[in-house]
């Protein structure tokens, strides 16, 4: 059985860890292998640390971050740290039922598999949050499909991106692609964009709708931001993305897409996130360049010409006769 280590990034999360983690530390004490348990602090101003200290003592490893600095940055601290063969990502307003683990190991017996995650619901009811996900193209833009499983359980299920609040990975893949990329912090789209690097560089991100954990919504990124400042970040973000794994003329025509449906009717609506957005985005292409640059190196390293669309067709050969349960 591999030995797995969990990260858990914290922000003012004192409250969670009150409501959550005894149940979580409990289970991953009972799994039978070598735990290592990684919190990494991002300069909580409530007393999350002390109440660690107080309670969990030697049995955990605390990183403390003296600057807030988002999600991107504070669980690759936790990645860097990590020494075991998984790495588990988890947040702190996550809750793991019974048995989660066990029907996620057999993933790993598989060569090219990255990463792996379980079905998210409702802390007080058995609402779906998160699944499974596939790639879908609207002109040039790429979007996520609605959550899905796949009926017959033994079915391996693909997934476009894992969620960075459960996802099991590969110790050595997820250090092979750095982790996060950290322009995306504070919160928002890290998680899939990292997916798709794994994907382009030939590896595989699952769903396993049997592992089950249940998560409070928004209640880790919840009065970091007014909503405006939020939208703005999201949007960002998605641009980001898309010019990071677009190439060529689909590019230029994503772009040119984004302006006249994102842009333009952000300013004659004077809904201007959309537009102030994407002037953040402009002002950072230079480090989006050297970004795509150094990870077009690693593709190289790593003997891979997969592209975006490439991804979007292997999913769906993947999903192809498969039945398909849409959510």
């Amino acid at each position: 059985m591999k030995s797995i280590s969990v990260v858990i990034p914290n922000y003012n999360g004192k409250h969670l860890f009150e409501k959550y983690f005894e149940n979580n530390y409990k289970i991953l004490n009972t799994l039978g292998t070598k735990v290592q348990i990684i919190v990494v602090d991002d300069a909580s101003s409530d007393d999350s640390v002390a109440y660690l200290e107080e309670h969990y003592g030697n049995n955990i490893t605390i990183i403390r971050k003296e600057k807030n600095s988002g999600f991107s940055h504070t669980c690759n601290l936790g990645i860097q740290k990590a020494t075991n063969d998984l790495i588990f990502l988890l947040n702190t307003d996550v809750t793991l039922e019974e048995g989660y683990f066990e029907k996620l190991y057999k993933y790993f017996e598989l060569e090219d598999t990255f990463g792996v995650m379980g079905r998210i619901i409702g802390m007080e009811d058995d609402n779906i949050l998160d699944a499974a996900r596939s790639p879908k193209i609207l002109g040039r833009k790429i979007k996520p499909s609605n959550f899905f499983y796949l009926k017959d359980s033994d079915t391996l299920t693909p997934t476009f991106y894992l969620s960075g609040a459960i996802a099991l990975m590969d110790t050595r893949k997820l250090k092979a692609i750095n982790g996060f990329n950290e322009m995306f912090n504070p919160y928002y789209g890290e998680d899939q964009e990292m997916s798709i690097r794994a994907w382009r560089l030939g590896w595989k991100c699952y769903y396993e709708h049997n592992a089950v954990c249940r998560h409070e919504v928004s209640a880790s990124t919840k009065g970091h931001k007014d909503n405006y400042s939020v939208k703005r970040i999201y949007f960002r973000n998605r641009y980001y993305m898309h010019h990071l794994h677009l190439h060529g003329i689909d590019l230029n025509l994503y772009h040119m897409q984004v302006i006249l449906s994102d842009v333009l009717p952000s300013i004659i609506t004077l809904q201007f996130y959309k537009a102030q957005a994407y002037l953040d985005f402009l002002r950072n292409m230079n480090e989006l360049s050297v970004k795509k640059t150094a990870f077009k190196t690693q593709m190289k390293h790593h003997k891979s010409n997969i592209g975006i669309n490439d991804v979007i067709e292997n999913i769906k050969m993947m999903l192809k006769y498969k039945q398909v349960v849409k959510l």
